[in-house]
């Protein structure tokens, strides 16, 4: 992957939607260097596809969480488990270092995390956890 495929890839990811020709003024090459240079990208799997990002609304939850989670021993994997399957956890990362899972947890009042927290402390497996409210976003 050379310079202008790297400029590519870069300027999509940041908008998938610029057209052939915008890419192609912005890197100083032809619209067809640009469309053979995506065609290679896309056939040797360095681009798999393109994807729409929504922003989430923050009404629509209105307690965003993020929960760093220790287990006993080497039960992370079951605690992983168990958490998948919780409607109230939006993402969930295995980390290393001190914690061994990071949960994003979304809610819409305080009533509901505070018992969204007391389920998740009290499943088998958890040694230790730290939860923080999330309280603006400034990148996404």
């Amino acid at each position: 992957m050379d310079n202008i495929d790297q400029q590519l890839i870069a300027m999509l990811s940041d908008n998938a939607r610029l057209p052939v020709v915008t890419l192609a003024k912005k890197i100083g090459v032809s619209r067809t260097t640009i469309q053979n240079r995506l065609a290679k990208l896309e056939r040797n799997g360095s681009i798999e596809g393109y994807t729409l990002r929504l922003k989430t609304p923050v009404e629509s939850h209105g307690v965003r969480a993020l929960m760093t989670i220790s287990s006993d021993g080497h039960h992370a994997s079951e605690v992983l488990r168990a958490l998948q399957g919780n409607p109230n956890i939006a993402t969930l990362y295995m980390t290393n270092g001190r914690w061994d899972i990071v949960a994003e947890l979304r809610v819409d009042t305080l009533d509901r995390f505070e018992s969204a927290l007391r389920e998740i402390r009290r499943l088998k497996g958890i040694a230790q956890s730290e939860t923080n409210i999330l309280l603006s976003v400034h990148k996404s």
